[in-house]
């Protein structure tokens, strides 16, 4: 098996030294069609904005976009979360292009400036009962968006507790309602939609593997779903032999 990277820009060369770590080849993609010979593809974190130029640049999108509409596993940390977000708000002026397909709307830089990156223990259930471990996982936050909604098909595998004192003017809600102001609010930052993953913060730059691991497990399932499928798609004209040639025969009568 070999997963692809993205490796315009970002930590694409982290993500690589953690598939090694579990026995499996890490491919950069920079061309469109490198994507032709990888099962999968993860979009590291970086800065979304100079990624986007550079993938403009190199004409990526439509491969990429293509890549995601034909059910293949994509595993979006953080830039990799806005790019496959079908809405994006706190853009640059002008906006940013997105890849889309996951149902959900991010606000990017959602935590703040550089210097208001943290880290924080996330409860992650759906993690720990695929790949056991601890019941929590210490998430890396740098400039990171946040999820602001999701839609009905998304499963939520983490969320992040923040104090008041970390709600920033990157969440519409502190600006909009004075019952922002609570104690305490959950944002949420990883979740899965069918073959897509997302996370806003960086697993890569720990030492513990399992969400990727994770995403490995959602590439076998895809694989064997897809065999499985095909199996049953064959058409059934597949399934004649060719017609004999029809000889006229001498009748013999006695």
């Amino acid at each position: 098996m070999a997963v692809g990277v993205l490796a315009l820009q970002g930590s694409f060369n982290e993500h690589i030294a953690a598939l090694r770590r579990l026995g499996v080849k890490g491919v950069e993609i920079r061309k469109p069609e490198q994507l032709q010979s990888v099962a999968a593809l993860i979009i590291p974190g970086g800065e979304s904005t100079t990624m986007a130029k550079l993938a403009e640049y190199h004409n990526l999108f439509p491969a990429l976009r293509e890549f995601v509409k034909i059910g293949k596993p994509v595993w979006g940390t953080c830039a990799g979360l806005i790019f496959l977000a079908d809405r994006a708000t706190g853009t640059k002026i002008g906006g940013q292009d997105l890849i889309g397909g996951l149902n959900c709307t991010v606000h990017r830089n959602f935590f703040g400036s550089q210097i208001q990156s943290f880290e924080a223990e996330l409860p992650i259930p759906e993690i720990v009962s695929k790949e056991g471990g601890p019941p929590s996982f210490r998430g890396v936050f740098i400039r990171a968006p946040g999820i602001l909604e999701v839609g009905p098909e998304v499963q939520v595998l983490a969320e992040v507790q923040l104090s008041s004192d970390k709600t920033t003017k990157s969440d519409p809600a502190a600006e909009n309602s004075e019952e922002s102001a609570e104690p305490e609010k959950k944002v949420i930052v990883a979740v899965k939609q069918g073959t897509l993953l997302a996370t806003a913060f960086h697993p890569e730059l720990t030492a513990d593997t399992r969400w990727h691991s994770y995403f490995l497990k959602m590439i076998s399932e895809c694989s064997e779903e897809a065999s499985s499928s095909t199996a049953l798609a064959l058409p059934s004209d597949n399934l004649h032999l060719p017609e004999l040639p029809k000889y006229d025969l001498p009748i013999f009568q006695h």
